[in-house]
């Protein structure tokens, strides 16, 4: 697990820039917690049922997050790797407010 002072997410101005580590055509939807990548970087692990066509783990991935942080999914947008498993989340918002949200998410 990460160190807490090196998490998968980063506050900006209007909200917050989530790395996420997508497991697609997965047996379950769950946000599995933080994991470090072979590069050290920190990473939100999700996993979901849908399957890598059309954007539907894309849509899956924004439809659990909306979830898991009782957000509105029209705040939270793929902002890059579309068609990687690696996707950088934006989270419209208040950052100090996400920011506690995503840390009692994780449990850090």
């Amino acid at each position: 697990m990460p160190a807490l002072d090196s998490t998968a997410w980063s506050l900006g101005s209007d909200g917050v820039r989530l790395a996420v580590r997508l497991s697609p055509n997965s047996g379950r939807d769950a946000v599995d917690g933080l994991a470090t990548q072979s590069d050290s970087s920190p990473v939100l692990k999700v996993r979901v049922r849908a399957v890598p066509e059309d954007g539907k783990a894309n849509a899956a991935l924004i439809e659990i997050l909306a979830i898991a942080t009782g957000l509105p999914r029209s705040s939270i947008a793929l902002e890059g790797g579309g068609k990687s498993r690696n996707k950088l989340i934006r989270i419209s918002g208040d950052p100090a407010g996400i920011d506690a949200v995503l840390r009692r998410i994780v449990k850090v």
